[in-house]
């Protein structure tokens, strides 16, 4: 008689006693092996005896006690609480089983951690000339794009934030908080006279946001008008002459933004021309001269705080045409919605150009602060200006620099923010603009 005959004269499971069906080769309730309770006759005689089985043998797990978990807390269970065998009838394991070795440099860092690396690390680590690293694993190289070749992170643009220091004058630029893009730009740079002293040049320009491409014309702007400082002054040019000289150029080379292809307008079809604000200052020996066109202002703050400071320049905007005119008081004019609309700029849709230049000869020492709305929107007054300066700006002109721009991004970085700050060294006395 076959197991499966032999099977179906049972009519319940020696287990658990679930009813069985007919052609029931396993208990469908507790997975018994009926073929092991039935025996193994094959046809051989009764008094033969039985062929081994070619299955594992069945293992039985003890079952769990009834509890009332309702008022106990959780049991905990470690690997080798469980006692038995595996389905197969091995051992259980009792360990957490790795497929992989780990090893000592499975997490181990790319580059060294420059907070603990020595000198001979970091040394070891440093790219050769010419090639950036990523700033995320600071072993990936960059590129063209602007994306690490090693594990993909987009850099930071190199305008998101700017900082220099050329001996005595040093400026700062910051994307701020809100803006998607920086759209200031400085240069900042010394020039020899024909005397054979030294003036110190910083021009600052702030991209007009309405307009297109406002980051390439405050770039454009502050390229060309230093260049063109640096061919006047030193051929004698009289400072604010050149100064003058150097705002038509930045302006030209920003109205020349406007001539693209027919393809390029096609997107923003109604946008404006590029344009910028543009302000800045030479320093010479006795002389300080200021040039603007726009809202972009200089300031003047003495060492000796208790002597006034003073704005150097007049803002091309609705608010300064109504205190100019009489018609509102200077806070009045500033709190207008419109206060901030500028009436001249660089760029192909201005009004015709008109170049402001000033100069000064200061009677004591002190720093010029030439700067983008970004900045001064927080510090308005001169005597505003001057308190959030540092004392010692005229020695450390980065750090006043950097100060300054922290100031903005503390009060809220709502804009761009720029400032080169310019120290004035007095070789004589006298007062008096020029």
């Amino acid at each position: 008689m076959s197991q499966t005959h032999k099977a179906a004269a049972m009519s319940v499971c020696p287990s658990c006693e679930e009813p069985l069906e007919e052609a029931d080769r396993f208990c469908g309730a507790c997975g018994y092996d009926l073929s092991a309770a039935a025996g193994t006759d094959t046809g051989a005689p009764a008094t033969a005896e039985p062929a081994a089985s070619a299955e594992p043998a069945s293992v039985e797990w003890p079952a769990a006690p009834d509890l009332d978990s309702s008022d106990l807390p959780a049991p905990e269970h470690l690997p080798t609480d469980l006692q038995g065998l595996a389905s197969d009838g091995s051992e259980l394991p009792t360990a957490v089983r790795f497929d992989d070795p780990v090893s000592e440099d499975t997490f181990k860092l790319a580059a060294p951690d420059p907070r603990t690396a020595t000198a001979e690390q970091l040394e070891a680590a440093t790219p050769p000339a010419g090639i950036k690293l990523c700033v995320a694993c600071r072993s990936g190289r960059v590129d063209a794009d602007g994306y690490c070749e090693n594990c993909g992170h987009a850099q930071p643009r190199e305008r998101d934030h700017m900082e220099q220091e050329l001996g005595a004058v040093a400026a700062v630029s910051d994307r701020g908080l809100r803006h998607h893009r920086n759209e200031d730009a400085f240069t900042i740079s010394s020039a020899a006279l024909p005397d054979g002293s030294v003036a110190v040049v910083a021009v600052v320009c702030d991209g007009v946001s309405s307009a297109t491409r406002p980051d390439d014309a405050s770039l454009a702007a502050t390229q060309s008008a230093n260049e063109s400082l640096h061919e006047a002054l030193p051929r004698g040019t009289h400072p604010q002459q050149a100064m003058h000289e150097s705002i038509v150029a930045a302006s030209e080379s920003v109205n020349s933004l406007a001539d693209e292809p027919e393809t390029a307008r096609e997107h923003k079809p109604h946008q404006n021309a590029p344009a910028c604000t543009f302000v800045a200052s030479i320093v010479t020996k006795e002389l300080l001269v200021v040039g603007w066109v726009g809202d972009s202002r200089a300031y003047w703050v003495p060492d000796d705080r208790e002597a006034p400071a003073a704005r150097l320049t007049e803002d091309d905007s609705w608010a300064a045409q109504m205190v100019a005119a009489g018609l509102m008081s200077e806070a009045e004019a500033y709190a207008d919605e419109r206060a901030h609309a500028i009436t001249g700029w660089l760029g192909a849709d201005a009004y015709e150009l008109e170049p402001h230049t000033a100069s000064f000869k200061p009677d004591r020492p002190g720093v010029v602060v030439v700067c983008t709305d970004g900045l001064w929107n927080y510090a308005e007054s001169a005597d505003e200006m001057a308190r959030v300066l540092p004392a010692d700006a005229a020695r450390r002109p980065l750090h006043a620099a950097q100060v300054l721009v922290g100031h903005a991004l503390d009060g809220g970085g709502h804009d761009n923010v720029t400032v080169a700050v310019l120290p004035f060294p007095v070789a004589q006395s006298g007062a008096g603009s020029a």
